[in-house]
């Protein structure tokens, strides 16, 4: 499980596994867990726990790095 960054208590990361799916980010904190899809745009695939704030911010922090999180993608699994 490549973590690929940590940004005020947020863990952002993606499974070894899931070469099948389109880029995503899973985002967890605190026990709060969420999946993000990375394109065309950013949307909401799943969410557990977190509050509306919370949920906003992980948001807000995915969509500021996303170039990044595709980047990484694409490096670990070898997707051009």
């Amino acid at each position: 499980m490549p973590v690929i960054i940590v940004i005020q208590g947020f863990r952002f990361y993606f499974f070894s596994n899931e070469n099948n799916e389109p880029p995503h980010i899973h985002v967890k904190k605190a026990g709060c867990v969420a999946k993000f899809w990375l394109l065309p745009d950013v949307k909401l695939s799943e969410v557990y726990g977190y509050k509306t704030q919370e949920l906003r911010k992980a948001w807000q922090l995915v969509e500021e790095n996303k170039e990044l999180f595709i980047e990484k993608w694409n490096e670990y699994f070898n997707r051009f």
